[in-house]
């Protein structure tokens, strides 16, 4: 549904799109994260994102499924066993919540309401849940929260971008549009919190295999984890040499844990 982010949309627009997109490309990573044990070691666990392959690599421009399918449908809808990490599960809970009220209360004030079964269908139209009046938990349909996280994140996308759909929506009022970006912002650093990937620096346990130095790592949201030896140019490990710092990223990394594990305990 959603097109490349145009620079000339406004800044609260930008920042929205760029928070919503990088909610969904790390929804699978949180999803993961629920079926493993916390990891309190360094550097943070990088998840697979099994159950979410498609959040993460689906075109921002596709259209809506037709029916849930496994591994988009809402956590509250699910039948799963005890999560292992609950923390990783609360933050997941949070942030469905967040962006599927998030996105009921767009629709509610910018999407033209449907006229008959043919506009009710629309795959750009966000449908609302409903409940029949025979008390709590009585939910009656999910509405559009049936297809999950992702399909929420991407339909706040459009409407924060205001792409074109017709005359089905009006333009985000201004208070409006900053309600999104907010929102789009906590969720995503609510994600990145939960799987380490906030912004964090963390003197690590071990030396320098090099030069016996201390090592420090370094985690930013939205970026790939780094360690720094500080003794820079007077340590001869092979590494680039960053701000005066020996530096591993990435990749690097793995030379580095080889050295690591070859010290003598």
């Amino acid at each position: 549904m959603t097109t490349p982010l145009d620079h000339a949309a406004p800044p609260v627009a930008r920042r929205a799109a760029v928070d919503l997109a990088a909610v969904r490309e790390q929804w699978g990573d949180l999803l993961a994260a629920i079926e493993q044990p916390p990891a309190t070691e360094w550097p943070p666990r990088e998840c697979a994102g099994f159950l979410d392959q498609l959040a993460a690599t689906q075109a921002a421009d596709d259209p809506m499924p037709t029916e849930p399918a496994i591994g988009r449908v809402p956590l509250v809808l699910r039948e799963h066993p005890a999560p292992l990490n609950l923390s990783a599960f609360d933050a997941a809970l949070s942030v469905e919540r967040d962006l599927f009220d998030l996105a009921d209360a767009v629709a509610e004030q910018v999407q033209r309401p449907a006229v008959d079964e043919d506009d009710r269908a629309d795959l750009a139209r966000w449908n609302l849940p409903t409940s029949r009046d025979i008390g709590p938990a009585a939910a009656a349909s999910a509405g559009s929260r049936a297809y999950g996280l992702h399909w929420a994140a991407v339909w706040l996308e459009g409407r924060a971008l205001d792409e074109p759909a017709g005359e089905l929506f009006l333009p985000l009022p201004a208070l409006l549009a900053e309600h999104v970006a907010t929102v789009a912002g906590r969720a995503r650093r609510t994600i990145e919190r939960a799987l380490n990937r906030d912004s964090r620096s963390t003197t690590l346990d071990y030396p320098c295999p090099w030069c016996g130095g201390p090592l420090t790592g370094v985690t930013q949201a939205g970026d790939i984890p780094a360690v720094f030896c500080v003794r820079g140019e007077q340590c001869p490990a092979p590494a680039v040499l960053e701000s005066r710092r020996r530096a591993w990223r990435g990749a690097e990394l793995a030379g580095l844990w080889a050295a690591l594990n070859r010290q003598p305990s």
